[in-house]
């Protein structure tokens, strides 16, 4: 369960501690959470452990600047750990920082791994099983992989062919397309989620993690079935924020696992990841003829430049152009 935010208590002494209730109390996010704390935890070593009150923009400069020359870091990371360090400072705790003159990052333009329709059916072709409904879930809905993992049986609307995506990235919600191959597939598997929530209830489980304060609002609402998750792990295990013994949902390294194997097993080349899918899914909306603002909110982009990068990647060449050799 390491998407579940473990508790603190209230009066933390140690530093690290404080500022992580520092940034909950603010509603940052729990990934940003872990990122900011991680970067800061790495500046702090970068200077032989001083305490940040004792350092300031100079020290900020030099492992800023240490990044892009020595760690050869993206624009992207070191834009990352700036945010982690002025959040430090100025949130946190409450300093202005003097000017800012640091080594920036080269800025290097990666276009995403795109698979085409064919290889997207060739890696399906060695899944079988739940595995393979994920995958086709990640490509025929455009989700995330923490998108699909975090889903709730209340999330699937068989009716109006929908998934509502609860809190993506941004900490917003979405909804996206259902595709019709996979609701006899999806009723399947609810019909064994189910099951096996009937028999935690049995065995005196069957409660669901409730994110934010839903839990103490809602007492009985996590043991109910729309709660549960779509894809719930093999195991029960305890939470990290209280201890209670819950089945969460399936973990990460999971479906990676099988998504590695299978792409050895159809032969392709290409660096394939869970996310890859996501990308392939813009990219066949894009040949398919469909407008850039459709397939933005589909995938939940706050800014349509975002989406504009598949353009790039099209089948028919860079930039959609067609060879003149081809034509």
């Amino acid at each position: 369960m390491d998407d579940v935010r473990p508790s603190l208590p209230q009066g933390a002494l140690r530093f690290m501690d404080r500022v992580r209730l520092d940034m909950r109390e603010r509603g940052y996010a729990y990934p940003t959470e872990k990122t900011y704390c991680l970067w800061i935890k790495r500046y702090i070593r970068f200077h032989d452990k001083r305490h940040p009150e004792q350092m300031g923009a100079d020290e900020i400069n030099a492992y800023l600047s240490f990044l892009a020359t020595r760690y050869n870091c993206s624009p992207a990371t070191q834009r990352v750990v700036l945010n982690a360090l002025v959040y430090l400072y100025r949130k946190f705790l409450g300093e202005e920082l003097g000017p800012l003159l640091f080594e920036k990052a080269k800025q290097k333009r990666r276009l995403p791994v795109v698979l085409s329709h064919d290889e997207v059916q060739r890696i399906l072709d060695q899944m079988k099983g739940l595995h393979r409904v994920m995958i086709e879930l990640l490509y025929g809905a455009g989700l995330r992989l923490n998108e699909l993992l975090s889903l709730r049986v209340k999330d699937i609307d068989f009716e109006l062919a929908t998934i509502t995506v609860r809190s993506g990235k941004g900490d917003k919600d979405r909804t996206t397309i259902l595709p019709e191959r996979l609701i006899e597939p999806l009723q399947e598997q609810l019909a064994q989620v189910a099951k096996l929530h009937k028999r935690d209830l049995e065995d005196g489980y069957g409660e669901a993690y409730m994110p934010y304060a839903l839990g103490r609002k809602y007492k009985s609402e996590s043991r109910e079935l729309g709660w549960q998750f779509v894809f719930p792990a093999t195991r029960i295990g305890p939470c990290p924020r209280t201890g209670a013994l819950r089945r969460h949902h399936l973990h990460q390294s999971a479906l990676r696992k099988h998504l590695s194997k299978a792409r050895k097993q159809s032969g392709i080349l290409k660096p394939v990841h869970c996310h890859t899918f996501r990308h392939s899914f813009a990219t066949r909306l894009l040949e398919k003829g469909y407008d850039l603002r459709t397939i933005q909110k589909l995938l939940g982009h706050s800014d349509v430049k975002t989406t504009e990068i598949y353009t790039h990647v099209l089948r028919r060449g860079a930039l959609g152009v067609i060879s003149p050799l081809d034509g």
